[in-house]
């Protein structure tokens, strides 16, 4: 029996967060650690919603850091890089690992990484396409919610208010 190949989608995380219009925003009103929050929060419903693993990568190649720093937030991989490392040559070396095996997509708009991760066996979604999957999840749900609560009305609740007051009529006058 063959083994379905997980799905795996690696974020690059400041190439998403200057790309989405809410994210690039929040850096501007609040702080950098908020928007990357913010991001690995929409990640983490992203990753639940499709059952899929998610990898946010954030390059420290600029901080004085000689290890890397792994954890996981709400099931979302966070990576920050090590000292002179970015976070495309981070996903460059998980692609080269699992992306002939595993199905595998990188989230960045970089031209040239995307070349990159698709000659080396992933695929590629850009920051806006990504940004419609994540919109058109969140909208799905908010349709699928409203559906739910209508489901939960008795009929009662939606029938025509004449037609219920003659139904009433009528039990009434049968006891």
């Amino acid at each position: 029996m063959d083994k379905q190949p997980r799905e795996l989608l690696l974020v690059d995380g400041y190439n998403i967060i200057n790309a989405w219009p809410e994210l690039g925003d929040e850096i501007k009103k609040v702080n950098l650690q908020s928007a990357r929050d913010k991001l690995i929060d929409i990640m983490a419903d992203y990753s639940a919603s499709m059952g899929i693993s998610v990898i946010v990568v954030f390059d420290a190649h600029q901080v004085d850091k000689n290890r890397r720093t792994n954890y996981t937030i709400n099931g979302v991989d966070v990576v920050f890089t090590k000292e002179s490392e970015t976070a495309d040559h981070y996903i460059e070396k998980v692609v080269d690992a699992i992306g002939r095996e595993e199905k595998v997509r990188v989230a960045t708009s970089d031209w040239i990484e995307q070349q990159i991760v698709m000659g080396r066996g992933a695929s590629r979604i850009s920051a806006r396409e990504l940004y419609a999957e994540v919109k058109h999840l969140k909208t799905a749900r908010q349709i699928m919610e409203k559906n739910q609560s209508k489901l939960k009305e008795t009929l009662a609740d939606i029938i025509d208010p004449k037609l219920r007051e003659c139904l009433e009529n009528i039990k009434d006058s049968g006891e």
